[in-house]
């Protein structure tokens, strides 16, 4: 395995966020507004990923992982990130996740997903992970259910997005399950 990656699969390699990465991830997000919106609003310009890439960086309760295509060089497809890590007892974390437009409906985040899960049940120890999705992002429900998560509630006024808060499915998957 590359060195710079976390974890690779047959057609996507997995690696943290880099400085070196700001001009493609904010144009890929730039290209990607119609397929993320109203669900999500990753960093469009400098600034704000630089600020991505110190939460990462000083915030040992967040993962964030980019999600490359290996047969087109490395490009970036897409995001994922494991937030609000808890260690203890509790040993979860929450996803969060985007393809890029180009990237979308390829299957490459399916790969993705399955990549975090087995690191994140593997080398950061955890037991569960969550995914809370709005209920009218299908696209989204259909990769968590693909990878093996289970629905397990509605949580009423969850998240605030775009200025209100949202509804969201709560899904997730344990280690045991996998």
């Amino acid at each position: 395995m590359d060195h710079d990656h976390v974890a690779q699969g047959e057609r996507v390699a997995l690696r943290r966020y880099r400085p070196e990465d700001e001009a493609e991830f904010t144009a890929r997000v730039r290209e990607s507004r119609a397929l993320h919106r109203p669900w999500l609003f990753p960093p469009e310009d400098a600034a704000g990923y630089a600020a991505q890439l110190a939460r990462f960086r000083d915030d040992p309760a967040r993962e964030g992982f980019l999600v490359c295509e290996r047969a087109a060089g490395g490009a970036l497809a897409g995001f994922v990130h494991i937030n609000n890590i808890v260690a203890g007892a509790f040993r979860c974390g929450a996803l969060g996740y985007g393809a890029f437009a180009h990237a979308a409906g390829r299957g490459l985040m399916g790969e993705a997903l399955r990549l975090v899960v087995r690191h994140a049940f593997g080398p950061l120890g955890l037991h569960r992970l969550e995914a809370n999705i709005q209920p009218g992002n299908a696209p989204s429900i259909a990769l968590v259910r693909r990878a093996g998560f289970r629905l397990e509630g509605f949580s009423p006024d969850f998240l605030h997005i775009d200025g209100a808060w949202r509804d969201h499915e709560r899904w997730a998957i344990t280690a045991e399950t996998t």
